[in-house]
Parts: structure tokens; sequence; C-alpha cells
């Protein structure tokens, strides 16, 4: 912190989830398992997808671009969080802007992916005679980049609007990491225009998805009750139920976080609520995702045996 009329933060603490030397061995265990599980599942996720030209479709292409924006996502979060169980966790003013941007990057990216998912669902259940023509491979690719661009763009403008703002003390994020409403809470200057902003901005990308999400499942499960036989109604719906659960947990949580009026006190429960959809989401993706998907473990097991 260097002096003058008014101390200016180069340095900010990022706060230990527990002092208790017991716990912090326990908590270092749990994520550095989730960092693991999470690089491992999702490579793996990757890995079969590329090497087995049944599975390229249009459904496992956003399934591979989900996967990237988990491994970035605990990439990004999880090596700060066990280095703050082991040492004082410092990070720089520029490291802290870094992180918040490429953390809110892919928060938005992977909302606007979660609906782009939905859409595919709704077009291969809903319209299963066009789906090839209107979820092409021009198709697929234009989706995933206006899903990563807007991500970068909305994260962009929220990062350059806490540029200007005056950071003189206290220096102790009340976080694990740097999200934007816990960096807030710190500036000396008034945050009314970032609050306004990211308030504004995650209503757009979290409940304007969320409801696009919504009525394309309304509109794949109507489907789904039209068929006749039992069996088809079952591999319909084991097709996107997997999606429905990890978008209901990942909705609620980010919800939570940022739609509220206390933008981000970062209380117990708020960590509690961070660790769902930064760690535990990304880490289960890979298991909700293929575990009923007949289809990728047939595949995976080739993969795995390496056969002629």
């Amino acid at each position: 912190m260097a002096s003058g009329n008014q101390s200016v933060v180069t340095m900010f603490i990022l706060q230990r989830f527990t002092d208790d030397p017991w716990l912090q061995v326990a908590l270092f265990c749990l994520f550095f398992t989730l960092l693991v599980v999470s690089l491992m599942g999702n490579g793996l996720i990757i890995m079969t997808i590329h090497h087995s030209p049944n599975l390229h479709t249009p459904m496992y292409f956003f399934l591979v671009n989900l996967a990237l924006l988990d491994v970035a996502c605990t990439s990004t979060v999880l090596p700060k969080v066990l280095q703050s169980l082991v040492a004082e966790n410092t990070i720089s003013f520029g490291g802290c802007l870094t992180q918040m941007f490429v953390f809110s990057w892919l928060l938005g990216s992977e909302l606007l992916l979660f609906s782009a998912m939905a859409y595919d669902r709704y077009l291969a259940i809903c319209r299963p005679l066009h789906y090839g023509t209107l979820m092409s491979g021009r198709v697929c690719v234009t989706l995933a980049a206006f899903v990563w661009s807007m991500g970068a763009l909305n994260s962009l403008m929220l990062t350059c609007l806490a540029l200007p703002l005056s950071f003189c003390g206290p220096n102790l994020i009340t976080h694990f990491f740097c999200e934007i409403p816990s960096v807030l809470l710190l500036s000396c200057s008034s945050t009314f225009v970032n609050d306004v902003m990211t308030i504004i901005t995650d209503m757009f990308l979290t409940g304007l998805n969320f409801l696009l999400t919504m009525t394309s499942y309304s509109f794949i499960i109507t489907s789904i009750l039209r068929i006749h036989s039992a069996e088809g109604k079952r591999r319909a719906f084991s097709t996107c139920s997997s999606h429905l659960v990890v978008v209901t947990l990942y909705y609620s949580t980010v919800l939570y976080t940022y739609i509220r009026p206390a933008l981000g006190s970062a209380g117990l429960l708020d960590k509690a609520v961070a660790v769902l959809y930064t760690t535990v989401t990304p880490s289960l993706n890979p298991l909700i995702y293929t575990l009923r998907n007949k289809e990728f473990k047939s595949s995976f097991k080739k993969l795995l045996f390496f056969p002629k």
C-alpha cells in the first residue's frame, strides 16, 4: 500500500475459509480432489469426443465447449483457493482484475452456452426433420463464437468500469477469489454505476437465458409427452434431463450471488454457494452428462482399450 494524502491499494488479501489447521487440511484435500476430477473428467470428455467420429454432432460439439469452460473456470479459481489454505493468499491489483475478467467471461459464456444447448435439444426433439439444416456445422460454429465473444464483451465492460474506482483500504477481500460483487465492496469511491450495470447485465445473461432455456424445455417436454412409446419417451428425456439438472443448479446459485440487494456480502453462505458454481458444478458436469449416455460410454470404452 503506497502512502500519500490517500493510501492506494496495490495488493489484495483473499480471505481464508478457516484458520483451523485440521479444517485447512481437509478443505485442501477436498478442493484438490475437485480440481483433479474437473480437469481429468472434462479432459476425457474432450479427448473422447475428438477421437470418436460418431460423436461429431452438434450436441457433443456444445458439450466440448462446456468442458473447455469448466476446465478454464476451475483453473482460474482453485489454484488460489489451494494457496490460501497453506499460505497467506495475496493477489496484486492487476492480478485481481485479471481473475475478475476471466471468471466473469467464463461465467457469462457458460450461461449463454446453456441456452445454445437447450436450443439444440429443442430442434433435435421438436424439429427432427429440419434438424440437419437448422443446426448445421456453420450454425454451431456461429453460436459458439457468439457465446464466447458476448461473454468476453460483457466481462470487459464490467472490468473496465472497475478500473477508475479508488481502492484506499481495507484490502481484505472477504471471499476466496476476486469476484465483481466482493471487490466492489472495497471501493472508496461510488460504485452506483457498477452496481446498476452488474445487475442489468446479470439480469440479461442469467434471467433472460434462464427464460429462454425454460421455454425451450417447455416445448421439449410437450413434444416428449406426445410420443406414444414408453421407450421413445425415455430416450428423448434422457438426452435433455442431464442438461436440465446442470442448468437448474448453476442458475440458482448464480442468481443468488448476483441478483440480490446486498451485492456480494460474501458471508459463509455466500462462499458455500460460490463453491457450488465455481468448483462443484464443473467437477460434476462430466459425470452428469456421461453416466446415462450409452453412446458416449461406448465411445469412451473403445478409446480406453485402444481397439484396432
